[in-house]
């Protein structure tokens, strides 16, 4: 072999040698990460740690140095984290079972923390996961069903909220948003049992509603005809023949406007069709 070729392979080994050594000198770090150096399992710092503060494409993501063999890299997520959880069953105070389908959104603001208290990011899930159910059985569990309903239930999941976020801290973590995705009562006899209370319940409200309506519209058709009568009563003492006109013309119209043919023969200086012949004046 010729010195030529041998310094050829000395240089393409070399060439090899520092391509490998720079793929471990130089990583990437992408807008959606965050990154833990650590030295023999010690962190020494953090490559593009969340900051609310930052726009995006200002922030310490890309092309970084570490030390070869002894630095490590941990990547942790620095998106918004969905948290779903199984479903929950909740006792109202007004002794109804429910089934709360909820989630959570959470996000790592502290990557240092969460990786001294919990390791990974699904640690710190878990662990929300479990203070979420907790949290939503003590919360909605004071609250009547209809609350669950109302628009008051935005109150609840500030609330819950509140609460969760304060175990997330430990954990350098934050919850964006907790929501209930739907609240049902248990299927089958339970919630039969409860529908047929409910029914009843407002079947015994609808009664109520309709007898005191038809106590109030008794008073007020009572004080009504009292007022017609008062009416009628000054009207008519003012003028006795046009009291006398006005009673022939109700009867008149009682009588002859019954719908079918009315026939009645009297003699033509009957009383009662006195009105027919007209007032001669005095």
């Amino acid at each position: 072999m010729s010195q030529l070729t041998r310094n050829l392979y000395v240089l393409a080994g070399l060439g090899a040698l520092l391509a490998i050594l720079a793929s471990m000198t130089f990583y990437t770090v992408p807008e959606t990460q965050q990154v833990i150096v650590t030295r023999f399992g010690k962190p020494t710092r953090i490559v593009n740690a969340y900051d609310q503060r930052e726009l995006f494409g200002a922030t310490g993501a890309g092309i970084n140095m570490r030390v070869p063999f002894l630095e490590q890299l941990r990547f942790v997520d620095k998106r918004v984290l969905d948290l779903d959880m199984q479903p929950q069953t909740v006792l109202s105070t007004d002794q109804l079972r429910l089934v709360v389908d909820a989630f959570a959104r959470f996000r790592i603001v502290d990557p240092l923390r969460m990786y001294q208290t919990q390791g990974s990011e699904q640690n710190v899930a878990d662990q929300l996961s479990q203070s979420l159910g907790s949290q939503l059985r003590n919360v909605l569990g004071r609250q009547p069903f209809a609350a669950l309903l109302s628009p008051e239930r935005g109150e609840l999941m500030d609330e819950i909220q509140k609460r969760v976020n304060e175990v997330a801290k430990r954990y350098g973590a934050e919850i964006v948003d907790v929501r209930i995705k739907r609240a049902d009562l248990p299927t089958g006899t339970p919630l039969e049992s409860a529908l047929e209370r409910m029914r009843t319940a407002r079947q015994q409200e609808a009664i109520t509603i309709r007898a005191n309506g038809s106590k109030e519209a008794q008073f007020i058709r009572a004080e009504a005809d009292a007022r017609a009568a008062k009416i009628y009563s000054d009207s008519f003492g003012k003028d006795p023949d046009f009291y006398a006109f006005f009673r022939a013309m109700q009867s008149y119209r009682r009588t002859f406007e019954q719908g079918a043919p009315t026939s009645m023969v009297l003699s033509t200086d009957n009383e009662y069709l006195r009105e027919f012949e007209g007032r001669r004046g005095n």
